[in-house]
């Protein structure tokens, strides 16, 4: 099969490059000619775990081509792969214009009948307009058939989701195009479901809205786990038993970030308001996240009171690790936080360094060296729950830290561990230690 895929974001790329592993012949296209420059020598502009080998094999086979050029992408395909970006509008509705401009490439672009299959991320009735443009600019007797196939690919296992997933979505209005997106897909062995375009859009938006209700559920869990003296982690066990609701997304911290939760939730509760229904539930949700991204900091202000000229080593920039994406990280409501209180703050990430300078330049420093991070900090805030974190020796903060105070955001040790050493230390919804070290019974 003749693929072509509209944008080279986490997507696009990732979707450009399996369905090449696949043994599809895939030309990626996208606006950016740097981007594509960079993809043409097999170096991919994301942090993704096992990306770039894939990438330059494909590459090296001839079955993953990457162009500038929408018409050289879309002339010879069978099927075009919308991925590109639905940013959120200031009123928290998605913006649709690089969908748009997307659809109406493709109808001035193609020269044969072709699906049109949506990756992106729309608001329900999205691919109906995405019809409607390429029919206005390409009418019949030439046909483009449009399919929603929602993602559910997990920034940093990505590639895994893709081969691995829970189940592949398809919806459309015709049962030919359904058909061969089947085809596509069952080499994959993954479960299929077939239904409407709408309710396919609408699955997107039901699932991550339900994923980040989770997270908001346990994190106000844990605020009252730490006020009644109970710990989150047995708790969360405990429930997360019940097969009716599972462990998944029942780990607390400072709050759910990235590309699609907090944008989603925004624009489902959007498109609730547009057919005059209020989201409440969703609503407490988003403010519950909030809230939480912004505990840190007031923890912080708790333990030491002033941070202002205090060194704050920042532990985390990614919104989640084996990611370099900081889109709606925790980490940057804290950086701001901190800025505002005049504190002095040196971050540590081993990936998404470059995408935090672009939004605080030199207002803070950086450094992919933990122990560089914490050398003579007042205070350490954990805000991603990286490897390199979690298993870094804790007595190296008694060694290196002017005083060892640690606000663990993601509760990435255990009080175990923490109480043989003499630091301070806070996390969401368990015990804290302050600064003395014993044994905790089993």
């Amino acid at each position: 099969m003749r693929i072509a895929v509209a944008g080279t974001g986490y997507v696009g790329l990732i979707t450009g490059v399996c369905l090449a592993e696949m043994g599809h012949h895939v030309v990626c296209t996208d606006i950016r000619e740097e981007k594509i420059q960079l993809l043409k020598t097999g170096r991919s502009p994301i942090f993704e775990p096992g990306l770039e080998p894939m990438l330059k094999q494909n590459l090296s086979n001839g079955r993953l081509d990457f162009t500038a050029n929408p018409k050289t992408a879309y002339k010879d395909a069978d099927i075009i792969y919308i991925a590109v970006g639905t940013p959120e509008n200031e009123d928290g509705t998605a913006n649709l214009d690089y969908i748009h401009a997307a659809a109406y490439t493709i109808g001035v672009s193609i020269e044969k009948d072709v699906i049109v299959c949506t990756k992106s991320t729309v608001p329900v009735g999205t691919n109906e307009k995405i019809k409607e443009i390429i029919q206005s600019v390409n009418p019949p007797p030439l046909q483009a058939e449009v399919v929603s196939n929602p993602e559910f690919l997990r920034e940093g296992s990505g590639i895994i989701d893709f081969f691995n997933g829970d189940r592949i979505v398809i919806g459309t209005e015709s049962r030919e195009a359904a058909a061969i997106m089947e085809k596509i897909y069952l080499p994959l062995k993954i479960p299929i479901m077939k239904t409407d375009t709408r309710s396919a859009e609408m699955i997107k938006y039901a699932s991550n809205a339900y994923l980040a209700t989770k997270i908001s559920f346990i994190n106000e869990i844990a605020e009252i786990c730490e006020k009644v003296g109970a710990n989150i982690e047995e708790v969360a066990y405990g429930i997360g038993q019940d097969k009716r609701i599972g462990p998944h997304f029942l780990q607390t911290g400072i709050g759910y970030g990235g590309s699609c939760f907090p944008k989603d939730t925004k624009a489902l509760v959007q498109i609730a308001g547009n057919v005059k229904h209020k989201f409440e539930l969703l609503e407490s949700v988003i403010k519950v996240n909030n809230r939480q991204q912004a505990l840190a900091v007031l923890k912080a202000k708790e333990i030491v009171g002033s941070l202002k000229g205090k060194r704050v080593a920042l532990l985390g920039l990614a919104f989640k690790p084996d990611t370099d994406d900081t889109r709606e990280a925790a980490s940057l409501a804290i950086v701001k936080a901190l800025l505002e209180e005049d504190a002095n703050i040196i971050a540590f990430d081993p990936a998404a360094i470059p995408n935090a300078r672009k939004v605080f330049g030199n207002t803070i420093e950086f450094t992919m060296d933990i122990n560089l991070a914490i050398e003579d900090a007042d205070i350490a805030i954990i805000a991603t729950e990286w490897d390199h974190i979690k298993h870094f020796p804790l007595e190296r903060y008694t060694e290196r830290m002017k005083s060892a105070i640690i606000i663990d955001g993601r509760n990435c040790y255990s009080l175990q561990d923490i109480s043989k050493h003499p630091i301070t230390y806070f996390s969401i919804g368990r015990p804290a230690i302050i600064d003395q070290p014993k044994r905790i019974k089993n």
